[in-house]
């Protein structure tokens, strides 16, 4: 490899020891054997099958890995037909198009044959380029801003072949490639060891929360004496809907209720504020530990999610329900809206009407809902148990946050 421009040192800003060579200035193209993508077989999704030959799309290229968990196949003879998108071992692959621009990862050493679809480019290097490095540069904010500047189109819509083969890197010789690519890897086991953790962790407080409040679980007292029957009570008779406007728009702290994230602030969550801050007195006023009813349904929360506020005072638009409990079992009923339990009586209720995006309920239906109640000291017992089990979850979570900004920090030093 030679430089483009000569006269130019090019060394990252972190080195391991033991080079001291510059870095050259290579095109993607010319250090290539193909880069190119698939199509999508004629019958689309119709033609999908439930086994055969692995068909990639641009869901399984996600967080620098194959994933191959929610997969779908095509028969032999499209695989045939479609021959010249046949996926290699140590290819990379990389998302040009939609939401997932940009992603990519390295097809394992152990895959045995696939192919990919028109939304998924394969990147085959020629002998003596490590495709992990190349790989890890892409993913690196260096190459992210290749990825952006180069996408085609004024609605900037994808990356075409021609712009990937123009892709600008600077590149090391073939060992210190290799060294870069190992320890980056041994950073990514480290991650999917977390992220594996943590999924395992979810599972296990999903599937013992709804058993505790489906009362298959149920806890003793200190004498080993079984606690009280459970009894159910109205919603209405252990809240109240909270309708103070923010008179005058004296609070300007605009909230939003994500079914994934819990009560975000406006601004943080779409990045810019979706409400007129001049037209906030219709809104209503949120405190801290108010509950929060978003009727919009999505995959994640199918009747709309009941989030706890724990931001501080701010305001929330009217198409929400603000709910306030007596203080004292506040965990409690944080953890039954985290459940299904209460997802039925939803549905029973619901008149979906014009809007099949949002459940549509009268106040009076909403606060008639059952909820399961035991004696305080239950309530103690199962907030008690579900606090320990969450807390392990966030130190996981903790660990996984950490190990990722680890990880962009060194690819921002890593590469010139």
């Amino acid at each position: 490899m030679k430089n483009m421009k000569k006269g130019i040192k090019r060394v990252p800003k972190l080195r391991f020891p033991g080079f001291d060579e510059t870095w050259d200035l290579i095109k993607l193209g010319n250090n290539s054997l193909k880069i190119g993508s698939g199509v999508t077989p004629k019958g689309g999704s119709k033609v999908y099958q439930n086994d055969g030959i692995v068909f990639i799309r641009s869901q399984n290229v996600h967080g620098d890995r194959l994933l191959l968990n929610n997969i779908t196949f095509i028969s032999q003879e499209i695989h045939e037909q479609m021959k010249s998108s046949e996926v290699h071992p140590s290819d990379i692959l990389l998302n040009i198009t939609g939401a997932s621009i940009g992603r990519s990862c390295v097809v394992p050493a152990d895959f045995t044959v696939g192919n990919v679809n028109q939304h998924v480019c394969i990147i085959r290097l020629k002998n003596g380029r490590s495709p992990n490095f190349y790989q890890s540069f892409l993913s690196s904010s260096k190459g992210q801003k290749l990825v952006y500047q180069r996408q085609a189109g004024g609605g900037r819509e994808g990356l075409n072949f021609q712009s990937i083969r123009s892709f600008k890197i600077v590149v090391p010789t073939l060992p210190e490639q290799q060294k870069i690519a190992s320890f980056l890897s041994a950073i990514d086991q480290k991650l999917q060891q977390l992220n594996r953790k943590k999924e395992l962790l979810e599972q296990y407080k999903k599937g013992v929360l709804q058993k505790i409040f489906s009362r298959e679980i149920r806890f003793q007292d200190e004498n080993g004496q079984d606690y009280p029957d459970w009894q159910e009570k109205r919603l209405g008779t252990l809240a109240k809907k909270i309708t103070t406007k923010n008179q005058n728009s004296t609070v300007t702290n605009v909230l939003t209720n994500s079914a994934t994230q819990g009560i975000v602030s406006q601004q943080d969550y779409f990045l810019k504020d979706i409400a007129n801050q001049n037209n906030l007195g219709g809104y209503y006023i949120v405190d801290t530990d108010d509950f929060v009813y978003n009727p919009r349904i999505s995959s994640s929360a199918p009747v709309g999610p009941i989030k706890r506020n724990k931001l501080g005072k701010g305001v929330m638009s009217p198409l929400y329900s603000v709910l306030r409990f007596d203080a004292g079992s506040l965990n409690y009923f944080e953890y039954y809206f985290e459940t299904t339990g209460w997802h039925t009586y939803m549905h029973s209720i619901a008149n979906f009407g014009a809007r099949h995006d949002r459940m549509n309920i009268t106040n009076a239906d909403f606060l008639k809902m059952p909820i399961p109640y035991p004696c305080k000291e239950e309530r103690n017992m199962i907030c008690l148990f579900l606090e320990n089990l969450t807390t392990k979850l966030d130190v996981v979570k903790a660990q996984l946050a950490q190990t990722r900004t680890f990880k962009k920090g060194l690819l921002q030093q890593l590469f010139v």
